[in-house]
């Protein structure tokens, strides 16, 4: 499950992030402007993995959406926690939200649905994740100037098309309708999200930064688009090798051919009967060396006999 990056100003056909219409008093030096700008190429490749893609379009299987989920919850407990370590930082009090921004209770409690009261044990952060959460705590404990990028790309993109996304997984996923799953994307303290990304912008945009810090800062935001994208190749990497019935739960790919419930193979899962499937059986028995070596002598035999009647 993607977070809902914040970037250029986008057109019907984007969802991963999108602007209202600007403030007409916003100068292209502010931060917010430098930032749209800035990031627009990033944006752009990181709605363009195939990952992402797939999402859009409800490809998402609920084994993956998990392992986002997992993902998103390292990213957003070590940004929060280093935004926590700034909160009086004059480069970043003024875009300190926790009450409004913070995601990580509710991404605890997207994986107690999904993983139940156990889930501490049965998670971890993955290679491409631990990259980006090492990072981020890099720049809150050495320089925390940077972090408004890491804070702006996610948040306001959370904001946007971030709820697009969540009823994608919602309907893709046939989650609930109370929305258990996808409390990441719930924001339950902010009413407007169009004046409230207002305000963030004007917070950010008065910062007393330098020209050479803003610069830094746009850099810093087309690097965590990079360690966002490498987070969404690991993840489509995991996916192509996930077999069918994990993605699924169980059930492995039917072909949409004839009724499934007609074949015992499906029943059987589906409670509905209790016999195995006669083609998966004798695949499976097909290809036992024992039943091979069988069937081999069987066909020499058959071969011989041939041979000898038509002499």
């Amino acid at each position: 499950m993607p977070s809902a990056m914040e970037g250029s100003e986008g057109g019907e056909g984007e969802i991963l992030s999108y602007e209202e219409t600007e403030d007409d008093n916003v100068s292209p030096t502010d931060l917010s402007e430098l930032l749209k700008e800035g990031t627009k190429e990033s944006h752009d490749r990181a709605e363009n993995t195939q990952f992402v893609k797939d999402f859009l379009k409800g490809r998402i299987k609920k084994e993956l959406f998990k392992r986002a989920t997992v993902a998103l919850y390292f990213t957003y407990s070590a940004l929060e926690e280093e935004m926590d370590r700034n909160k009086d930082n004059p480069v970043f009090a003024p875009l300190y939200f926790p009450l409004e921004l913070h995601r990580r209770e509710a991404l605890v409690k997207d994986l107690k649905y999904f993983y139940g009261e156990g889930w501490k044990e049965k998670i971890q952060c993955s290679e491409a994740t631990q990259h980006y959460v090492d990072r981020i705590h890099h720049v809150g404990q050495h320089e925390p100037e940077l972090l408004v990028a890491h804070a702006y790309t996610r948040y306001m993109g959370d904001l946007s098309g971030g709820q697009v996304l969540k009823k994608v997984a919602q309907r893709a996923l046939k989650l609930p309708s109370t929305e258990e799953g996808i409390q990441f994307y719930v924001f339950d303290n902010v009413s407007n999200a169009q004046q409230f990304k207002q305000l963030y912008r004007a917070r950010m945009n008065a910062l007393d930064l330098d020209k050479n810090t803003k610069e830094r800062i746009v850099e810093e935001a087309n690097r965590a688009f990079r360690f966002n994208m490498q987070v969404f190749d690991e993840l489509d990497e995991i996916g192509r090798s996930l077999t069918e019935e994990a993605q699924d739960g169980g059930l492995p790919a039917h072909d949409g051919k004839g009724d499934l419930r007609k074949c015992p193979y499906y029943a059987n899962k589906l409670g509905e009967a209790g016999a195995g499937c006669p083609c998966h059986a004798a695949v499976a028995l097909a290809k036992q060396p024992l039943v091979q070596l069988i069937l081999a002598a069987c066909v020499a035999v058959a071969a011989g006999a041939a041979a000898w009647y038509s002499m």
